[in-house]
């Protein structure tokens, strides 16, 4: 049930039709993950074409909570997508999904806006997003099961790394090509029909990657394991209803994936949002820091693949969440100080607090034609839009929010009085290029993103290790969707939301944090090492422990 063969120098010797299964596949996901994340990127600036005006908060959360839709859905992509890459073979089925991926997304480019069509927009929007969400839960248990299937024995690390490269390089081509239509373009026409580019270029590589998969043959495990006749009849069951599998497959969520997701989508999302959004950078500089960090970091996907190849998966996946959590605040802290040192020397000096009626004050996550804001909801909206820190007091029943800033009060919610309180005391709007220290800044995103291929490096090497042929990519995509769908995904969506009720811009760190440390609790103590698992006889570490 183990294998001691020996591991190549990074792939060396490796042949043509296993050089072109790893390509082919990995370009392929790469597209994928750019359809997908077109949205994310987009995410701030979707908030004022298909949400209503008015509070800025309430239409970023909006935008988020869609952002969030397509995450919320893809363990259901995994379960529909996986049933069948089980019963039917793994080409068949990311061949569906890609061909599911691209249509949706070129559909966004077409959308009509609220100012055309009122809430009909995100609702279709949000179906989109579920679209591409149900396509992404399918994609990238077969592209790593398939590449895996195909790797020899002691390069399954290595060989599935390159699978891992694809989110950040689908994530960076999204960069690219925003920037460059941004660039090309005044930023009204951008709003106006600019924005679309991205989405309907799409089509290009749909084709593209519809025909490089059509050259693609099914793995031969999974063809030995038909012959044999040993498939499995029902793997939704066999998944998730028999033991020890179904014990294997919530140890993989919340041992590996769930801490696993969050750190990705700190590293690179959270992080992007947060020189938007709270250090008001510029999105230009933005783009190029966060696209910066993605190259420099991209090779350390495939060190880490490697490396799980000689120490193991679950080590260095959880030393990245180790690692993540206890550097996660000074890290933030210090790209503050790098970024907009003048809003670090603001919120240094100047006190702010805001006091309201705790009874009027609301937690606003899905926001919607029902949410109602109150002027608290709507003042702290305002300062924490301003990217401040500020220290939330309960008011008298029924009294107005009253905001501090030093030693100046402004009695009642006005955004334009409240505006003046702050640039009085030299709040500074945007961060200045000129005093950004570029190299600082640089350093610790890229100390981010190495964290983010710490643990999802090998991670899909571990996944298919810890299920039997038969029901591996059911078993293996569930769990990995959970974690970076849900755990990962609603990440923006959650940190925006405790930010914005505790007044503290660091504070949404807490979540990535708490989520980090379960993972690494759990995984310790109830996970082993799966890399001396031989996947060629159909087994897994769930399989052999029956």
């Amino acid at each position: 049930m183990a294998t001691t063969a020996h591991t190549s120098a990074r792939g060396a010797g490796m042949t043509s039709e296993e050089k072109f299964v790893i390509f082919a596949s990995s370009t392929g996901t790469v597209f994928e993950w750019y359809d997908f994340y077109l949205y994310a990127v987009l995410a701030p600036f979707f908030a004022a074409l298909f949400f209503p005006a008015g509070n800025d908060t309430a239409a970023l959360l909006s935008a988020f909570a869609t952002y969030a839709a397509g995450f919320l859905v893809r363990p259901f992509g995994a379960l529909l997508f996986g049933r069948i890459g089980d019963l039917v073979g793994r080409k068949y089925t990311f061949l569906v999904t890609i061909l599911f991926m691209g249509a949706s997304t070129f559909a966004v480019g077409l959308l009509p806006t609220f100012n055309t069509i009122g809430w009909l927009a995100p609702i279709l929007l949000v179906s989109l997003r579920l679209l591409q969400g149900l396509a992404l839960g399918g994609e990238y248990g077969g592209a790593a099961t398939y590449v895996a299937e195909h790797a020899r024995p002691g390069e399954r690390g290595y060989a599935t790394s390159w699978i891992q490269t694809t989110a950040t390089l689908g994530l960076f081509m999204a960069l690219v090509v925003i920037a460059i239509t941004r660039g090309a373009m005044s930023a009204a026409d951008f709003s106006s029909y600019g924005w679309r580019i991205p989405f309907l270029v799409s089509i290009i590589l749909l084709v593209f990657s519809v025909w490089i998969r059509l050259k693609l043959n099914e793995t031969p495990i999974f063809q030995k394991m038909k012959e044999e006749g040993k498939g499995s009849k029902q793997p939704l069951t066999d998944s998730f209803f028999r033991y020890p599998n179904n014990k294997y497959v919530l140890l993989a969520l919340l041992g590996a994936t769930a801490g696993q997701g969050v750190v990705w989508y700190t590293g690179q999302f959270y992080a992007l949002f947060f020189l938007l959004i709270f250090l008001k950078l510029d999105y230009v500089s933005a783009y190029m820091l966060i696209g910066l960090s993605l190259l420099i970091g991209t090779p350390f996907f495939i060190f880490f693949g490697w490396l799980s190849d000689r120490i193991g998966r679950l080590k260095i996946i959880l030393a990245g969440c180790a690692i993540a959590i206890v550097t996660y605040f000074p890290l933030f802290n210090g790209l503050t100080s790098a970024v907009n040192p003048d809003l670090a020397t603001f919120l240094a000096k100047t006190p702010v607090t805001v006091t309201a009626d705790p009874a009027t004050c609301n937690f606003h996550i899905f926001v919607g034609p029902w949410s109602k804001f109150s002027d608290c909801d709507r003042a702290k909206d305002f300062v924490t839009k301003l990217g401040v820190s500020f220290k939330s007091e309960n008011g008298a029943a029924g009294s107005a929010p009253v905001l501090k800033v030093g030693n100046d009060t402004v009695s009642g919610w006005n955004a334009q009085n409240w505006q003046a309180a702050f640039n009085k005391h030299g709040y500074p709007a945007k961060a200045d290029p000129a005093k950004v220290n570029w190299f600082m800044a640089e350093l610790l995103l890229v100390i981010m993103v190495i964290y983010v291929t710490m643990v999802y490096g090998p991670i899909a090497a571990f996944l298919v290790e810890l299920f039997p042929t038969s029901i591996r990519y059911t078993s293996m995509s569930l769990p990995y969707h959970i974690g970076n769908g849900w755990f990962g995904g609603m990440l923006p969506l959650l940190a925006t939301a405790i930010v914005a009720s505790t007044g503290d811009i660091y504070a949404g760190l807490w979540y990535p944090i708490i989520v980090a440390a379960m993972t690494l609790v759990i995984g310790a103590i109830f996970l082993r090492e799966t890399k001396d698992v031989d996947i060629r006889t159909g087994s897994g570490i769930a399989l052999q422990k029956r």
